[in-house]
């Protein structure tokens, strides 16, 4: 599971003049921050008024995801961005604004598997009826509502145009945040698999994707559990893979086109490939060890062969002297030695491109 901050939304819900919403909403923020910076959270606040989204304009159906407009493509990317969202909401006639339905209806792969809490201020209800009417649509929207909720009654809360302090209120706010990371962060795998230029892995349930240095993490820990069997057969610690930093592992993440296997928030295998002149250089190929034999090493190999551009005139890699199984798997996929000029425990293997088909 990638590491990354989270960001979530703090949506300001109403849009009439001079209501409610902006004295919440500052509340919910102040009552938050402290315990988003300890969880590593980013808090960005959007105010449904500030975006001029008309009511839905768009042709085609939200889940086509084709946008005409600006102000969808927008709202889109601010969305697409989000981790999850805390909703401030009103209530108006026993529902919600009808900005908020408007802004849900407006997207849809978008807001997928995303953690949603509420913040919710009205007189009688305190605003829960907004919320149960919120909670049918997001639910729809494949959004997952909290069960945590903070209800304000105005009432008993304003005092001279201010809400009175509520350490009650305070601790509700920051147990609303705590669950919605936690939900975030067990439904991030379900959010990666509809990222763009995700692929179906070789396991049911996988997927693919190119790894980032927000990854450095994980990859560190399979780099550890996975060249320790090729230190022991090649008897020497001497392999980078075991000594790497976390910050020389996010380094050349950044700089070589790296593949990796997920299934349910775990790095199951990687591999990591870059263009040197006319070679395509394959390396640091990867499988934990309790999935070793069931083709996800192959299946890498071919995903990092596949990414080699038509300049490439062969495929180069590396790997122990005593890797006999590493050995097996690269001349069973057409590689050839290639002589070193100073070996140092170390064979080349190379497969010639340049007569392939593209």
């Amino acid at each position: 599971m990638s590491t990354r901050p989270l960001r979530v939304l703090a949506l300001a819900c109403s849009t009439r003049p001079g209501g409610l919403g902006p004295l919440v909403g500052q509340w919910l923020i102040g009552a938050v921050t402290p315990r988003a910076a300890e969880l590593g959270v980013e808090l960005v606040t959007v105010s449904l008024g500030d975006l001029n989204l008309p009511f839905l304009d768009e042709e085609e159906q939200p889940s086509s995801g084709v946008y005409r407009h600006e102000h969808t493509g927008r709202w889109s990317a601010i969305v697409d961005a989000a981790d999850g969202f805390i909703a401030v909401t009103p209530e108006y006639n026993y529902g919600m604004p009808a900005a908020l339905k408007n802004a849900l209806d407006y997207l849809s792969r978008e807001w997928a598997w995303k953690p949603i809490g509420f913040v919710s201020y009205g007189n009688t209800s305190a605003g829960t009826r907004s919320v149960q009417h919120a909670k049918q649509v997001v639910t729809t929207l494949r959004l997952v509502p909290l069960g945590a909720t903070v209800a304000i009654r105005i009432g008993d809360a304003l005092e001279n145009g201010r809400l009175r302090s509520d350490s009650a209120r305070d601790a509700a706010g920051v147990g609303l945040l705590d669950e919605l990371v936690r939900i975030a962060h067990a439904l991030r795998p379900m959010r990666e698999r509809l990222r763009a230029g995700t692929l179906t892995g070789p396991l049911p349930g996988s997927y693919a994707r190119r790894l980032t240095p927000d990854d450095a993490q994980e990859v560190t820990v399979l780099q550890r559990c996975c060249w320790v069997d090729e230190a022991v057969v090649n008897d020497t610690t001497a392999i980078p893979a075991l000594h790497e930093s976390l910050d020389e592992v996010r380094e050349w993440l950044a700089a070589w086109q790296t593949t990796g296997i997920w299934l349910d928030g775990r790095l199951l295998g990687m591999v990591r490939a870059r263009r040197l002149e006319t070679d395509w250089h394959v390396g640091r190929l990867a499988v934990v060890p309790d999935l070793r034999n069931r083709g996800l090493g192959r299946w890498l190999l071919h995903t990092a062969e596949a990414a080699a551009g038509p300049e490439c005139r062969r495929i180069v890699l590396f790997t122990g002297s005593k890797s006999r199984q590493n050995i097996g798997l690269y001349q069973s996929e057409g590689y050839r030695p290639v002589p070193l000029a100073d070996p140092d425990g170390i064979v080349c293997l190379a497969k010639d491109t340049s007569g392939r088909q593209r």
